[in-house]
This record gives C-alpha cells, sequence and structure tokens, in this order.
C-alpha cells in the first residue's frame, strides 16, 4: 500500500476527510477567579459596618475593618492573577472586577468622609475620575479596548496604602504620614486619569479613521 502524500498528512487528510480540530472548552463562569471578585463584593458590607461600630471611633471596630479593607484588596491582585494564570477571563469577570474594586474603594473614602477623617473633596476627585474612566471605556469600546498602564496599577496601590493609613487607629502623630501618601495617590489619580482620558481620544480618532465614521 502507497503512503499518502506528504501534503495531504499536513492536513490531516485521512481516512478521506480532514481532521477534526477541538472547540475550546468555554470558560465557566463559577470559577475560582470570579468567586475572588464576589467574595469582595460581599466584603464591602460587612467592612462598612465595622467601620462605623461606635461611630469609628472603636479600636477593635477599625483594626477590623482595616483587615477587611485589605482582604478584600487582596482578591484584587489575587483574582486577575488566577484568571490570566489559569486562563478563566470571562466576560462577568471584565465587568464583575472593576465594578467591585470601585465599591471597595468608595465606601472607604465616602466611610472616612462621612466620619470626618477625610475631606469630601478628596473623594470627589476620586470618585469623579474613576466614574470618567468608566464612562471613557464605553465611549471608545466599539473600537478597542485601552489596556492598564504601570501608572494605573502605581495609582491602585497607592490608593490602598492611603486607605489603609486613614483607617488603622493611628495617634495624630501618623497624620503627615496619612497626609503624604493620600497626597500621592491623588497626583496619581489625576494623572492617570489624563493619561487615559488622552490613550482613548487618541483610539477612538484611529478607530473612526479605519472605519471611516
Amino acid at each position: 500500500m502507497s503512503a499518502l502524500p506528504s501534503d495531504a498528512a499536513d492536513e490531516g487528510l485521512t481516512h478521506g476527510g480532514p481532521a477534526q480540530v477541538p472547540e475550546p472548552t468555554p470558560v465557566p463562569t463559577l470559577n475560582v477567579a470570579n468567586l475572588l471578585t464576589l467574595s469582595r463584593l460581599v466584603l464591602v458590607p460587612l467592612f462598612v459596618v465595622a467601620l462605623f461600630v461606635g461611630d469609628g471611633h472603636d479600636t477593635t471596630w477599625r483594626a477590623i475593618a482595616t483587615g477587611l479593607f485589605a482582604i478584600a484588596s487582596a482578591t484584587d491582585q489575587l483574582d486577575g492573577w488566577v484568571a490570566r494564570k489559569y486562563g478563566l477571563i470571562t466576560d462577568f469577570g471584565k465587568i464583575a472586577d472593576p465594578i467591585a474594586d470601585k465599591a471597595l474603594t468608595g465606601a472607604a473614602l465616602v466611610g472616612l468622609s462621612v466620619l470626618g477623617e477625610l475631606g469630601w473633596w478628596v473623594t470627589i476627585v476620586i470618585a469623579v475620575r474613576e466614574i470618567g474612566v468608566t464612562l471613557l471605556r464605553f465611549w471608545v469600546i466599539r473600537h478597542g479596548v485601552i489596556p492598564a498602564s504601570r501608572g494605573g496599577k502605581a495609582k491602585t496601590m497607592a490608593q490602598i496604602a492611603a486607605i489603609v493609613a486613614y483607617l488603622l487607629p493611628l495617634p495624630a502623630g501618623a497624620d503627615p504620614v496619612r497626609w503624604s501618601l493620600m497626597g500621592l495617590a491623588l497626583v496619581l489619580t489625576v494623572v492617570t486619569g489624563v493619561d487615559y482620558l488622552v490613550r482613548a481620544v487618541r483610539l477612538r480618532a484611529a478607530g473612526r479613521r479605519v472605519t471611516g465614521s
């Protein structure tokens, strides 16, 4: 019996037909990465309750609130790593993850402002930036996705560090440290917000040139 031609073998033309290429297995919505994201959302109301026990002045409960915030923030780093490493990226995760992030950070900033420990203007500046970036994502979504920058990641870490410093029941002598951390977070928040705006405008302009619309 003669052997099959090499080109037929290369294309999988054995037994009279092409080889079947298995379709990729769909990623289930209920996976470890998304469960970590959902756990962050669950921790938000628990964190808020702990923060306001004793009008925010109970040392033990402030420590508990800080711990809950730190744990929730850690899941933000962990769920993204798990999703990328094990191929668990889903549309649900893309939507739920930023919502969980903003819910946690927003709850902490608003809570601290309500307690009179953080100026409302700080909370408003950060909130306007985060809401603005979300709106920009929808504005350019048909033209592409703007990847997270190093500045954006640094902004997130600075915000977390500053919020933790304000949540911890530290003596008044620690105020300069708090102000410095929050000042850095504010600068990075504004700078990365402007950078995102510029990149969004450029992406939209490039997309409109390609589509001719």
